[in-house]
């Protein structure tokens, strides 16, 4: 069975995984929850609760849209989309990682990456 990264490591990171998994493809929130777990090959799941709190605060801070899917059979799914101004949110997080994850190796290793 995989390690399990806690929670605590993830927050803050929530929003920007999201995003990007529906930067890939609109998806509803069973799909969206089971991507989380295979991309972090089981190390990483999203609860109920939050995956949909997320879903609301994008919703609201207008980085995403919903829709009503189609299905035939079963229950009717609600599908997510990501907007122009999520594509900027997505961008301007994934950048801020990429400036803050070398910061923080060092921060807690101690040892200064090659570049600084």
């Amino acid at each position: 069975m995989a390690e399990v990264i806690s929670k605590d490591l993830i927050r803050g990171h929530t929003d920007t995984i999201i995003l990007n998994i529906l930067q890939q493809g609109d998806s509803y929130g069973y799909q969206v929850a089971k991507q989380v777990k295979t991309l972090s090959d089981g190390h990483y799941e999203l609860n109920e609760a939050t995956l949909y709190t997320v879903f609301r605060r994008l919703k609201k801070n207008g980085a995403l849209t919903d829709y009503w899917g189609d299905e035939s059979q079963g229950s009717r799914r609600k599908y997510y989309h990501i907007t122009a101004a999520g594509q900027d949110l997505l961008a301007a997080n994934t950048a801020a990682w990429q400036v803050a994850k070398p910061i923080i190796d060092a921060l807690i290793t101690g040892k200064i990456t090659e570049g600084d």
